[in-house]
């Protein structure tokens, strides 16, 4: 057994913003499961205030250069781990969580320096950890101040460092005079250390500092060692390759089970699949879409982004409207590619369903009751949504990249290699070819469905790490 301290900026179902928080809602309780003792460190910023918890250390007195603060630890028990909440009002009492107008705070480097020190302060005297586990640039700061300001204090001794990048496009860049704020010395302000284009990087200092990085797929482990994924980091992780690994996201298959999911008009599984053309019958009718079952029903759940492929999407788009195919829509993001749904969804309301914004129970009908799921990512670290569709029998058609191609195979769902309109295009085709051999494509549903993505599986991969 370890004993693990995870320290990060979210936690589902505390706060989310993305993907990183559902990681620190699932990842924890399995690996609780497997016999690690886990505690979870993050900021209480103010939408926190209505959950109930237990004050268990009133006066923390902490330091970060030449800022001072008390604070106190908050303490919610969910699912056998301890998530250990930092209150600091004058920092995390706000509006927002990274901003609040579409900026980031001005401040956000001292904020998270902060939840470094008090993830240390937290270390000596409430839970003391084998292994420190940060995840992305917010606590990119933790294992620098344990390499650098702490290395001879004897109760870290043997104590080691995994930092996880969850998206390299993060990377928490700020002015080099704000410096003097985090309390280190300039000796690491070189190119070895936090410096990168003559600023103040975090998640360089999380990489280069730790004794292990990890992210969170093998394929996107690969690809950030390379120019076109590496956001000008493919230098440094290259050199630090010895110490990368990929290990593969999970889902969780207490809230993502076609057998039992409560948002669904019907379950089934793969044995009994007689369920999911009752789901994909009631999103037909949720959208408006003709009753037609023979025609393929293709289903997107997403941000809508350049880097989520709604650039190449928009570029077939047009062709699109012109197939046999109805598409059900959900997402938000950039205006230009709203604007372009809902132009198909007035132009074609036979073919296009589109809701623009998040409905929880919606994205769970769309996952059942679609035949097809489109992920034309330009890059994806690991994706979720194609182990959703894989999971309830929904043909993923994605690009190779990331963690879609660690998880997508031509048993399971369809692929397409050029980042490209034509390439996206020829595999939506032969997709919807292949639909009308029923047998053969009950068999594709299957072998997805079949596949064990659960978070189990991924915390035996990082227990692995942690006993390396």
């Amino acid at each position: 057994m370890s004993r693990i301290m995870m320290v990060a900026s979210e936690a589902a179902p505390f706060v989310k913003t993305g993907g990183l928080a559902d990681v620190l809602g699932s990842l924890p309780a399995a690996l609780v499961e497997r016999g690690d003792e886990v505690a979870v460190v993050l900021p209480r910023y103010r939408r926190m205030y209505a959950v109930h918890s237990e004050r268990i250390w009133y006066d923390m007195p902490l330091s970060v250069g030449p800022h001072f603060f008390r604070v106190a630890i908050d303490q919610v028990i969910r699912n056998g781990v301890r998530y250990l909440m930092v209150d600091c009002p004058p920092l995390y009492d706000r509006a927002g969580i990274y901003d609040d107008s579409g900026w980031g705070y001005g401040d956000n480097h001292l904020r998270y320096a902060l939840l470094c020190q008090a993830a240390i302060g937290i270390g000596r005297g409430i839970f003391r950890p084998d292994v420190f586990h940060g995840h992305d640039w917010q606590a990119g700061l933790l294992p620098t101040y344990l390499k650098n300001n702490l290395a001879g204090d004897p109760t870290f001794f043997g104590t080691k460092t995994v930092f996880t990048i969850h998206n390299l496009g993060y990377q928490g860049t700020f002015d080099k005079h704000k410096f003097g704020d985090l309390g280190l010395d300039w000796s690491v302000f070189h190119s070895d250390g936090l410096e990168f284009w003559d600023q103040i990087n975090l998640l360089k200092a999380g990489i280069v500092y730790s004794d292990a990085v990890t992210t969170v797929s093998p394929t996107y482990a690969r690809e950030i060692q390379t120019p076109e994924f590496g956001f000008s980091m493919d230098p440094l992780l290259r050199s630090r390759a010895y110490k990368l690994t990929g290990i593969l996201n999970g889902i969780d298959y207490n809230e993502w089970n076609p057998e039992i999911d409560p948002h669904l008009q019907a379950h089934y599984s793969s044995k009994d699949l007689s369920g999911k053309a009752v789901c994909k019958r009631a999103l037909l009718d949720h959208f408006n879409l003709p009753p037609d079952m023979d025609r393929p029903l293709l289903g997107i759940v997403s941000r809508f982004a350049d880097q989520k492929g709604f650039d190449i999407f928009a570029d077939i788009s047009g062709w699109l409207a012109q197939q046999n195919v109805a598409v059900a829509v959900l997402g938000s993001g950039e205006p230009r590619f709203e604007e372009m749904f809902n132009f198909f969804a007035r132009v074609h309301p036979d073919r296009f369903g589109v809701h623009i914004g998040y409905d929880n129970a919606l994205a769970h009908r769309i996952e059942a009751g679609c035949d097809m799921f489109l992920m034309p990512s330009r890059y994806e670290p690991c994706g979720l949504n194609q182990m959703y569709s894989l999971r309830y029998g929904t043909v993923p058609i994605v690009r190779s990249t990331g963690g879609l191609a660690d998880t997508v195979n031509h048993d399971n769902g369809f692929l397409f290699y050029g980042y490209a309109p034509s390439a996206f295009a020829d595999t939506i085709t032969y997709a919807t070819e292949c639909f009308r051999d029923r047998a053969a494509w009950v068999q594709r549903q299957r072998n997805g469905m079949s596949m064990d993505l659960s978070w189990g599986a991924s915390a035996a991969e990082y227990q692995r790490l942690y006993r390396a």
